[in-house]
This record gives structure tokens, sequence and C-alpha cells, in this order.
């Protein structure tokens, strides 16, 4: 796989290592992908159509859902994975690094037929293999990148000892848990001065900070000098399941 390295930088300022996914990785995760596509489509074949009309109109609608939304649903919902690109590792981003939105997933996959001229993608791959970071058409469109997704190290979170699991406060929605989720995993990379002055942007979820630490070890809690990074760090082990 050829495959290269693309340097991104953060809204905060870092700095992150991306690295580009190749045409046979996208081959295979699209791959996947249709042979859902088609496993449902046979599914809904022999139990659709015995609903006489009404079933056939439900046919039809869930197969414009799965040529048109399908991709759309899950990069949007599932951090840039759809099923196939979840099997392969590999995950659609903004150029800068960040969640893709709406409006460039959807972009992105309505170019498909664009993509898809003259016959079986050949305009698509032809372009992917023009360009250094592997984007096809609707990438350069939408302004989007398919890279190898990053494993979140626990290293990126203080140890439990010293930050306990906050439960956040207030309903948080999908794209604000990726945002702090995404803060921990560079917390390293920050000093704790622009660690504690990026986690007090988090308003409300600042709005009432201890004055110490909650713990949740045996060790007696003992005063930290960032507050606000303390409390976003243990709201992100809440949301990574650690309680």
């Amino acid at each position: 796989m050829l495959d290269t390295i693309k340097t991104a930088e953060t809204p905060e300022g870092v700095e992150l290592k991306l690295t580009c996914v190749s045409f046979y990785s996208r081959s295979v995760a699209w791959l996947i992908d249709t042979l859902i596509h088609g496993v449902i489509i046979i599914l809904l074949l022999f139990i659709l159509p015995r609903l006489g009309d009404f079933g056939m109109g439900l046919l039809f609608i869930v197969m414009f859902f799965l040529s048109w939304l399908y991709p759309v649903f899950f990069e949007i919902y599932f951090q840039g994975q759809t099923p196939g690109k979840k099997a392969m590792k590999i995950q659609v981003l903004q150029i800068d690094g960040t969640m893709v939105s709406w409006g460039a997933s959807l972009i992105r996959n309505l170019l498909r037929t664009v993509d898809f001229l003259p016959f079986f993608y050949a305009l698509g791959v032809m372009t992917m293999l023009m360009s250094k970071d592997f984007r096809r058409l609707g990438d350069l469109v939408a302004n989007t990148i398919v890279v190898y997704k990053r494993d979140l190290k626990d290293k990126a979170f203080l140890d439990q000892e010293f930050v306990g699991i906050y439960t956040p406060e207030i309903t948080l929605s999908g794209k604000e848990q990726q945002t702090i989720i995404s803060y921990a995993e560079r917390f390293e990379y920050f000093s704790p001065e622009r660690a504690e002055e990026l986690a007090l942007l988090a308003v409300p979820l600042m709005d009432k900070l201890p004055s110490q630490s909650i713990h949740l070890t045996e060790k007696a809690p003992t005063e930290f000098e960032n507050p606000a990074s303390e409390r976003l760090l243990g709201i992100a082990n809440y949301l990574m399941g650690r309680r």
C-alpha cells in the first residue's frame, strides 16, 4: 500500500500526523459496504413484496437510503466510519483533522456519481492515483481526507489516581463528546497553561469547579493545580466508559 503522512494543524495549534489511505484499503472498505447493501436488499426482496404496493414502495425507499444516505449516516454518527471503513480501521476527516461535517459528507458522497464516470469509478481511481493524499474528486470538492484511524492512547488521560471520573451535568451532543475526547487525546501535547485555557472554554461544564479533586481511588484527594483540565479529563474518562 502506498500510504503517505499528512500533517494537519488543529484549531488548538497542535500538529497531527495523519496516515493517508491508499486505493487498496479504500477499495476493500467499499467492497465490504457494497456486500452489506446487497445482503440487506436480498433479504428485503424476500419480505417486502409480500406487503404489496406498500412493501415495494418501502423497498425503493430503503434502496435510496442505502445508495445515498448510508455512508453519510455512518460518517456523521460513527466518527467518519462506515462498517467497511471500520473493518479496515480507516475514517473520513476534514482536511484539518477534525470530524467530517454534514455538508462535507453529503458533498463527497453525492459526487460518487461523478467519480463513477465513465465506468466503475474510473475517474475516481484516476483522481486518487494522481493525488498525493489519495483523495478522489468528492474528497477534493468536500475538503475531506480518508486516513487510518488513530487509536486513543491511555497515556493521553491523566492516571485515575489523580483524575476522577466526572459525570457531565448537562446533556452533551455527539460533536461535543467527540471534542472532549479529542481534547484528552491531545492533552499530552499541551502546556499546562494552554490545557487549562482550552478547558475553560467548555462552558457551562466549567461553571462550577470544585475546590478539590473528586478522586475515585483509595488515595486521599489532593489539591489539583488545574481544576478545569482535571474536570474535562474526568468527563472524557466518563465518556470513554471508565466507570
